[in-house]
């Protein structure tokens, strides 16, 4: 499988493309803001065709040239419909997440509800034919910290939700390097309330 992340814009939120492999279809997940160029450059080296653009969530910093990308490459967004409001320019074909998994690009993709950071807060989990498994957590779990917003309900989402998965499961961040749950659930110290409640799988 092939991934493909990297920071664009001010707030340097991590876009990522997902793929089987290169010469292949491909999802872009989280477009920020200046993010096309980049990923222009990427789909070209790796011969990548988009099928979709995928959203954790609505901030600008995530979906800024979501716009641009699906209208060039005549795909959909995918987005809960909660945060379709919170940027101002939204594609023509927008596609609500509802929780159900997704099929693209050749790959199952798990989509997991995590509302906190925002009200339709996103968690994309894929398994890879190697036998890995990734979760693309946006917003909501970082490397040593969490996300912001309504802090009650995002502590429900990790406490339910993400720390119960794997320790294996490579998380890839909205910000910030990648990590693994079994790492964050042993040191994040953000994380002591939730992880009292959480059997170590």
């Amino acid at each position: 499988m092939l991934v493909v992340g990297f920071a664009t814009g001010a707030l340097q939120a991590n876009c990522y493309l997902l793929a089987p492999g290169p010469d292949a279809p491909c999802v872009i997940v989280d477009p920020g803001e200046g993010a096309a160029e980049r990923i222009a450059g990427e789909l070209a080296e790796h011969r990548l065709i988009p099928a979709a653009v995928l959203a954790t969530h609505g901030h600008p910093d995530h979906v800024a040239d979501a716009a641009v990308l699906t209208t060039a490459h005549d795909v959909p967004l995918w987005i809960h419909p909660a945060d379709r409001g919170l940027h101002h320019t939204m594609p023509a074909d927008v596609r609500e997440l509802s929780g159900a998994p997704l099929e693209l690009a050749g790959l199952v993709i798990a989509v997991d509800l995590v509302p906190g950071h925002t009200d339709g807060s996103v968690v994309f989990r894929v398994a890879t034919p190697e036998g890995g498994r990734l979760a693309l957590t946006g917003d909501t779990l970082f490397a040593g910290s969490i996300g912001r917003g309504d802090q009650r309900r995002l502590g429900e989402s990790l406490r339910d939700t993400l720390l119960p998965l794997p320790g294996d499961t490579v998380v890839l961040p909205g910000h910030g390097p990648a990590t693994t749950i079994g790492r964050e659930r042993a040191g994040n110290p953000f994380l002591s309330g939730a992880r009292s409640v959480v059997p170590v799988p």
